[in-house]
């Protein structure tokens, strides 16, 4: 498979911002997780929820029934940049 230079630089750029969230967290600059509206905010609700209905992400919570829902920065992210699919499962097996 040959990787055109467009694709390859759209990869690398990916790869450098991840780096650099990776980093901030590291150090304390951003936290790494966000809370269930932002991700809603930044992502789109509908988005959010089908990427936890297909197992794709995983929804934190610090307590009980009535604590907030926190999604992992890292994993929000990665997943957007992956793929613009509409969906990642089968019609039959959503």
């Amino acid at each position: 498979m040959e990787i055109e230079i467009f694709e390859l630089r759209n990869l690398l750029k990916e790869a450098a911002e991840l780096g650099a969230t990776k980093a901030l967290i590291a150090v304390g600059q951003i936290p790494e997780m966000i809370s269930q509206r932002e991700a809603y905010k930044l992502y789109g609700e509908s988005t959010v929820k089908r990427w936890v209905k297909e197992g794709l992400i995983k929804r934190h919570k610090d307590g009980d029934a009535t604590s907030k829902v926190r999604y992992s920065r890292i994993e929000l992210d990665i997943l957007a940049r992956s793929n613009n699919r509409a969906t990642y499962l089968p019609t039959n097996e959503r």
